[in-house]
């Protein structure tokens, strides 16, 4: 297939592809076989411009019934999805076989080396590095988890598969097994998840990719800190930390409750104790020395021959008794597992004793990945964010200062609220009435704290605060907290979503911090959260990532003045349109101090399974993203020059001002709800959360005007809707009116420097550059023609014309004739997926044609089809939303 695909990966998507072929076959016969194949040479033979008649391809599928268009959205739905796994599987084992020897970690040891920073400051860096990704449950994860599961199994068996070896039969048996189970299974789930089933969705990640691969990215740091500093990690260093927002994050999705949170949180206690009685089990049978310091057998095993065992039969049945207990609703009692230490000190006790009687060897086995385990993922598996609104706040504290007869907290102004928060915060009497209760969803709010509280926020990491926008917003949560009785200092984190709000954030932490109260209660360190969805579809992309990058240097700048270590919490999700970008240029692109040894980045949806789908795959993300941190942390990027700040302030500013006046023109949400199936992705179960803010199913165009429509709507559906009919709208528009500007020639020179020495630029343009690639203009024109009214078309031809430009300007400012010119193995990678996509699209113009006429609303094999057509172009762009 061409010397930019390895000849292994194409070796096993044809073994793959023949025995979905097969299987096929089995169920339709061969006719069935070569009408796929029919279809597939017609859509490739139209990319290659083979004088084929364009309409061609619609008419044949035009002509097949609804049962029959079913089997082939799935065949070339499935056939993609193959391919995924085919290409993440040798992504991932290139990366495990060679870690950590050639490793983006080691590449940046030599780099430090070169450019002479200390080795003191190396492995200061290093041992204080805490790099957290924190799993979400947006609903972005397309593909039913049944199936995750058996193409991860697959996933394992295609390791064994080499072109250069003959399959062994066992191994052609059980992937012939696979792929059949795969065919027979609906790929399209009927329910959505609950928080509860998205929660063990996410610990199953822990459990088959992070939990084998932490360890060994720890030790391959350790390695290599060693090789070129002479110092090592202490095991209870934790250089990369998971946690999650699964069943935590209730913003906007009444079906995360408090009862909810608490099952969560003991649902992952159970998983933990689970997980770690299997090593405490293997464990037992590899420690069976007796020599052991004499303090060690003083402490644990007095009368004994096999001292360690004592110990590991301990906690085996401690670990026992918690998992019975985390299945339940008891009280804790003292022969659990409940903190951290309970478990890490016996097991280092273990580690130290086998160290000091000259058995480091074996200390350095298991043992050790144990104690790295502990380390990472506690006795809580992961720590959860609690996330919640703040106009909910709001509610809560209204409603309890009208009970007290002390005004309304929603009327008072910022300084009224600020006074009386502060005023509270420093006396010990109660708020909150005994036997208080308020109604509605403040109930559930208080619930919430109440709940947060109980627990003394054990495995619950930080409060996140979405749509903050005031000090109040923030002193609002501590208070809550700390009048329901919680004892520990839980960090608040506002979460700055809009662009004014990005715009205000530094002043608003400002504020903050030159409370004398606060600022002793932060100790030190402040955590905030930058919002890349809903900024872009604020503003636009080029504007939103402007007022991200601006807002990240304002309170760097504020957190140094104030001496607080400050994290900042990238909101980020896999699409361009949402702040999505390869994790290493991602990092490296942020302003000069604002990665200084720590960071925090969601991994959402499906975006989970590509980057952390198996454990060689994980490390090897892992190993990007862990990389990036140190080197951003030690060798940040230059800090723009002002030429390049003026430059960007007037194209962010052209670029804000093209987009709302486009996405406000009342036609334009028109022509993306008939445009684009934005009304049939309400059809898939993709998750707990609604699509919509609105509790009102109804609050549609005609009720609200445009910009009600769209505020409504959320981040995801706003961009999995464009991506589904290629033309990636909330990616680029307004950046081509700030690129087809009247641009001096001085200008262009500065954006040609800006591409040359810039990160944040740099990287801006190649995402940019990515998402022209996936766009395309005929299939685009394709959804019009079919499913948009005739006076709306014109829109759609506009848009086209200013998606041509804005690829012409892309390829001037590189200095190319084409997109990806310069990445030939991504550009061969996509139009490999053209035979394959371009179908499903067609399929989906046919099917949606069919749902919004006649009584294809009433149809569900036209449901079924759709939606496998949904999933499929998915797969094809790797990308939901």
């Amino acid at each position: 297939m061409g010397e930019l695909v390895s000849t292994q990966l194409w070796h096993r998507v044809r073994l793959l592809g023949n025995l979905l072929g097969q299987t096929m076959v089995q169920q339709h016969g061969e006719e069935f076989l070569n009408k796929e194949e029919e279809i597939r040479l017609l859509a490739k033979s139209r990319r290659q411009n083979e004088n084929v008649d364009p309409q061609k391809l619609q008419q044949v599928l035009a002509q097949l019934d609804d049962d029959y268009l079913i089997s082939i959205a799935r065949a070339f739905n499935q056939f993609l999805n193959l391919y995924n796994i085919a290409e993440q599987a040798e992504a991932g084992e290139i990366e495990d076989m060679r870690f950590p020897e050639t490793s983006n970690l080691a590449d940046l040891f030599a780099k430090l080396q070169s450019k002479g920073i200390e080795k003191s400051k190396i492995a200061e860096t290093i041992k204080k590095m805490r790099c957290d990704l924190v799993l979400t449950a947006h609903p972005t994860e397309i593909t039913r988890r049944t199936l995750i599961q058996k193409y991860g199994r697959i996933a394992r068996v295609l390791s064994n598969v080499n072109e250069n070896e003959p399959l062994r039969q066992s191994e052609q048996t059980e992937l012939e097994r696979l792929i059949a189970e795969v065919w027979y299974t609906d790929e399209i789930p009927t329910e959505r998840p609950t928080p509860r089933e998205e929660a063990i969705w996410g610990y199953a990640w822990i459990e088959h990719s992070f939990w084998t691969a932490i360890p060994k990215l720890w030790e391959g740091l350790d390695s290599l800190l060693q090789q070129h500093t002479g110092q090592s990690m202490t095991l209870d260093i934790a250089p990369v930390k998971v946690s999650s927002w699964m069943g935590g994050d209730r913003d906007g999705n009444p079906n995360v409750t408090a009862e909810v949170t608490a099952d969560v949180l003991r649902l992952a206690r159970w998983m933990a104790a689970d997980l770690y009685l299997r090593d405490i089990e293997e464990l037992r049978a590899q420690l069976s020395m007796s020599q052991c310091t004499e303090d060690f057998r003083l402490r644990y095993a007095e009368a004994s021959d096999e001292p360690y065992k004592v110990v590991l039969r301990d906690l085996r049945a401690k670990l026992t008794a918690t998992r019975l207990w985390a299945e339940g609703s008891d009280p804790p009692n003292e022969n659990l597992i409940l903190y951290r230490d309970d478990l890490y000190a016996p097991l280092h006790a273990c580690y130290e004793s086998l160290k000091s009687c000259g058995m480091g060897i074996i200390a350095d086995g298991l043992l050790k990945q144990t104690l790295i385990r502990v380390s990472t993922f506690g006795v809580t598996l992961v720590d959860l964010d609690i996330r919640q609104n703040a106009d909910r706040h709001i509610d809560l504290l209204d409603e309890l200062t009208r009970f007290l007869e002390i005004g309304s907290y929603r009327e008072w102004s910022e300084k009224a609220r600020n006074d009386f928060l502060l005023q509270e915060l420093n006396t010990k009497r109660p708020l909150i009435p005994e036997g208080w209760e308020p109604q509605g969803n403040a109930s559930e709010v208080l619930k919430t704290f109440r709940l947060i509280a109980e627990g003394n926020a054990e495995g619950i990491s930080s409060y996140i605060i979405s749509m903050a926008k005031n000090p109040s917003d923030v002193l609002a949560v501590v208070l809550l907290l700390q009048k329901c009785g919680l004892e520990r200092k839980l960090p608040v984190v506002p979460l700055f979503e809009t662009l004014e709000d990005l715009e205000n954030a530094a002043w608003t932490l400002e504020r903050l911090l030159r409370t004398e109260w606060y600022t002793n209660y932060v100790e030190g360190y402040q955590q905030v959260m930058i919002g890349y969805s809903d900024s872009a579809k604020d503003a636009g992309q080029m504007a939103a990532a402007w007022a991200q990058y601006g807002a990240q240097e304002e309170l760097v700048l504020v957190a140094n003045k104030y001496h607080v270590d400050l994290t900042l919490f990238h909101g980020r999700g896999g699409a361009a349109g949402r702040g999505g970008t390869p994790p290493r240029q991602a990092v490296l692109s942020q302003p000069p101090g604002s990665v200084n040894s720590s960071t925090r980045v969601t991994e959402q949806g499906e975006m989970i399974r590509f980057k952390y789908g198996s454990a060689p795959l994980a490390l090897n993300n892992l190993d990007l993203i862990l990389s990036a941190t140190i080197e951003a942390s030690l060798l940040p990027p230059p800090e723009p020059m002002e030429n390049w700040r003026s430059l960007m302030d007037r194209l962010s500013d052209i670029a804000c001002r093209s987009y709302r006046k486009t996405v406000q023109d009342p036609n334009f949400v028109e022509y993306f709800v008939e445009g684009t199936p934005e009304r049939e992705l309400a059809l898939l179960a993709l998750g707990s959360r609604p699509a919509r803010r609105s509790d009102d199913p109804n609050n549609r165009r005609s009720n609200a005007g445009a910009t009600s429509f769209l505020n409504d709507l959320r981040a995801i559906p706003w961009v999995f809707a464009w991506t589904q009919k290629r033309l990636m709208i909330p990616a680029w528009l307004g950046t081509d009116a700030a690129f087809s500007s009247d641009l001096s020639g001085k200008e262009w020179f500065v954006i040609k420097e800006m591409i040359r020495e810039w990160p944040f630029f740099q990287s801006q343009l190649d995402m940019l550059e990515m998402v022209l690639a996936k766009a395309d203009i005929e299939i685009s024109e394709r959804y019009d023609n079919v499913l948009v009214s005739p006076d709306l078309k014109a829109m759609g031809d506009k848009f086209r014309e200013q998606l041509t430009k804005l690829t012409a300007s892309v390829n001037k400012i590189k200095g190319q004739d084409e997109l990806l010119e310069k990445l030939p193995e991504i550009k061969r990678t996509l139009e490999l997926r053209h035979p394959y996509t371009d179908p499903l699209h067609f399929l989906q113009i046919e099917l949606i044609s069919r749902h919004r006429h006649g009584d294809g609303e009433h149809n569900e094999n036209v449901k079924k089809a759709l939606l496998v057509t949904i999933a499929g172009i998915a797969a094809g762009m790797r990308s939901t939303g």
